[in-house]
């Protein structure tokens, strides 16, 4: 479960800064 919450935060991040970029 941790795990999970935490590659959905990484990959929330990364579309973030894509999006930004």
């Amino acid at each position: 479960m941790f795990y999970m919450d935490m590659m959905f935060s990484m990959i929330c991040m990364l579309l973030l800064i894509i999006c930004v970029l």
